[in-house]
């Protein structure tokens, strides 16, 4: 059956290996990268730290834009004073640079000004008021806001990551920035932890644990680190997907028959049934608008993704071509669905454009699992085989810019905040 399959993978790769240390290695990049230069921020508050690493370092892992060599530069004392014309000479089309004041409180204000060097213009000016501790989220936020302005779309290096890491004898449920830095345990366990799902607003995740020798599905919140199992029934808990309005799950549970997709009501907790038949239904995910669910079942007699209204539940089957196709994924936009598709034995990400039905393999890595959509819709995350080990890596949604992120340990099982 398709989830005792999935279970069965996950835990033959997860491999013993050493806690993870993550780095990003760009393998594919945009054909026409933008040059920009990030100048180290003018610092003058005590305990902070410089932003501009951080800035470059998000923009240059996007594979959207040639980081342009500052060579120590530090941002001038008001941007009247930089010279636009020299950084063009250096080759850089966009100049970034900032200060950094103290604030009241104990805080720090974070200024930052955007240029276009070829047009001698000024793109954006924003200002932030953080605590120094703060000052890494707020570098993030700063390279979305960059993003947006060169390329005309939001970035999405403010987000989080949830995945799974394999230590010897010992799972964890953790927690990064995208860029895979300040990772912390959420939860861990010596038995299997699998499956995390974000809630619509990031407050709290659910996810699978073995810990009383059978699959249970937790939902923790962040805040607080207090959890609590909401899907404990006989037999099998699984694939725990949110509604868009964050107060039910969809989950499989095979307490009456076969595998089946129940709704979850958080705050009673009744299961109430919703697919029927001797089919295998599993890993549901919800279209932002609550109108779809789409999940995998192998009533057709293979692995397939099919989509049920709702509420009322026709059924429809979304995926055609090749025999194995699962893990559906939905954009922010509800318009593309990311899933894995096995091509010759191997198992790769792909997208749908669910306006057409046309299909695209992204990837070419021999075994890719849980394909997550960032918050902008234009990257997708996923877990892939390189060398026997397990790794995190994204692609974009159109198969050009492709990054991975590097690690002595085994990471699986990625989702990506909403």
């Amino acid at each position: 059956m398709i989830f005792r399959l999935i279970i069965a993978l996950y835990l033959a790769l997860s491999s013993p290996l050493s806690m993870a240390a993550m780095t990003i290695e760009i393998v594919g990049g945009a054909a026409n990268m933008i040059p920009v230069t990030v100048l180290a921020f003018e610092v003058g508050a005590p305990e902070a730290a410089d932003p501009a690493a951080v800035i470059s370092s998000d923009l240059g892992r996007s594979g959207y834009f040639k980081m342009v060599e500052s060579q120590g530069a530090v941002s001038p004392a008001s941007p009247q004073s930089l010279s636009l014309g020299t950084w063009k000479g250096r080759g850089a089309d966009a100049v970034v640079m900032g200060h950094v004041l103290p604030a009241a409180n104990g805080k720090v204000e974070v200024r930052f000004w955007l240029f276009d060097a070829v047009r001698q213009s000024q793109l954006a000016a924003l200002s932030y008021t953080t605590t120094p501790a703060g000052l890494r989220a707020v570098s993030h936020r700063i390279a979305d806001a960059i993003h947006e302005q060169l390329l005309g779309e939001p970035g999405s290096y403010s987000g989080r990551i949830a995945y799974i890491l394999k230590r010897p004898g010992r799972y964890e449920l953790q927690v990064a920035d995208a860029d895979s830095q300040n990772a912390i345990t959420v939860t861990g366990s010596p038995e299997p932890l699998i499956s995390p799902a974000w809630s619509p607003d990031g407050q709290k995740l659910a996810y699978v644990s073995f810990e009383d020798k059978k699959p249970v599905v937790y939902v923790q919140n962040l805040a607080d680190g207090s959890r609590r199992a909401v899907a404990r029934f006989r037999g099998s808990n699984s694939a725990p997907a949110w509604f868009p309005d964050g107060k039910k799950l969809a989950v499989t549970l095979s307490k009456d028959e076969t595998s089946q997709i129940y709704f979850l009501n958080l705050e009673t907790g009744e299961a109430t049934r919703f697919t029927r038949g001797g089919a295998l239904d599993t890993e549901p995910v919800f279209s932002p608008d609550g109108r779809w669910m789409y999940f995998t079942s192998d009533r057709g007699g293979t692995p397939q993704i099919y989509k049920a209204s709702l509420p009322g539940g026709e059924v429809k089957r979304v995926t055609f071509e090749g025999g194995y196709n699962v893990s559906p994924s939905l954009s922010p936009d509800g318009k593309t669905m990311a899933f894995v598709h096995r091509r010759d034995g191997r198992f790769h990400v792909a997208v749908m454009d669910l306006g057409n039905g046309q299909m695209q393999v992204l990837t070419d890595t021999v075994f890719d699992e849980s394909p997550s959509f960032a918050s902008n819709g234009r990257l997708i995350l996923y877990a892939t085989l390189v060398n026997g080990r397990g790794v995190l890596a994204t692609v974009s949604v159109d198969g050009k810019v492709r990054q991975r992120l590097s690690q002595s340990g085994d990471l699986r099982e990625p989702a990506w905040e909403p």
